[in-house]
């Protein structure tokens, strides 16, 4: 069958310049945007009860911009002045410069990797005097935690947001061509919103090993594999399919 809508399970990029864009445009293709699942913040008086200290650490590991954001939350909702000596690190330099928002940037002690945890680790290894703080999502990746451990860092993790499924209910009699995930949440979110959801012949894309087995888990086909060799990013993936089954 052919493709003529895709729902993409994240929110709308903001640039025009977005790849998903250019392939609407160029594959003839409607690519609606919604997010299957969204952050709420945990109350200070939550973070609390965790029995974590923010005055006791010297350094800040942060992995998302979700964790910059309430990371500065909590701190104010807590009355915790961060010290201009806190060290900051941060999973990529797109993470790095976003601490602009809450902090002066060129007079605070900010390190990056360049996208993945394990490339900061080594940074991080250069540090070990330091007490880590790791503001994290109830959702964390296993990785991060057992990098950290295996390298023996001092560290505590504190869970300042959390992974909430999103209400699609307006979304009941809407159907699409493709549903594209990113994350097992966002597999949980369609049943949860759908509890009766049938394939049919919708098919599914699903980004990264995690959301594949997540799929097969739920009993549902994947027709659309990414990252591979052929199709580094979800958009390329996409095209390849698009091309494949409309020229039919």
């Amino acid at each position: 069958m052919k493709v003529k809508t895709i729902l993409v399970s994240q929110p709308e990029p903001k640039s025009d310049a977005s790849p998903y864009h250019d392939l609407a445009r160029k594959q003839k293709v409607s690519v609606d945007f919604r997010p299957f699942i969204h952050v709420e913040g945990v109350s200070a008086a939550d973070v609390r009860q965790q029995k974590v200290s923010f005055t006791e650490h010297t350094a800040v590991i942060l992995t998302s911009r979700n964790a910059v954001d309430h990371y500065f939350r909590v701190c104010e909702e807590m009355r915790f002045d961060v010290p201009t000596s806190m060290k900051y690190f941060c999973m990529s330099e797109a993470i790095a410069f976003y601490l602009q928002k809450y902090i002066t940037y060129r007079k605070r002690k900010i390190y990056y990797g360049k996208q993945l945890f394990v490339d900061l680790i080594d940074t991080i290894k250069k540090h070990k005097s330091e007490n880590f703080l790791l503001p994290s999502s109830d959702l964390l990746k296993p990785v991060i935690p057992k990098l950290l451990e295996d390298n023996k860092i001092n560290y505590t993790r504190a869970i300042l947001y959390k992974t909430v499924c999103s209400d699609l209910s307006d979304l009941e009699d809407v159907f699409y061509d493709i549903l594209v995930f990113f994350s097992p949440s966002g597999i949980k979110s369609l049943f949860q919103n759908f509890p009766n959801f049938v394939q049919n012949n919708t098919r599914i894309a699903a980004f990264g090993q995690t959301t594949v087995k997540a799929v097969a888990e739920a009993g549902l086909k994947v027709n659309i594999e990414a990252p591979s060799v052929k199709a580094p990013s979800m958009t390329m993936a996409l095209e390849q399919y698009i091309k494949d089954v409309n020229k039919k």
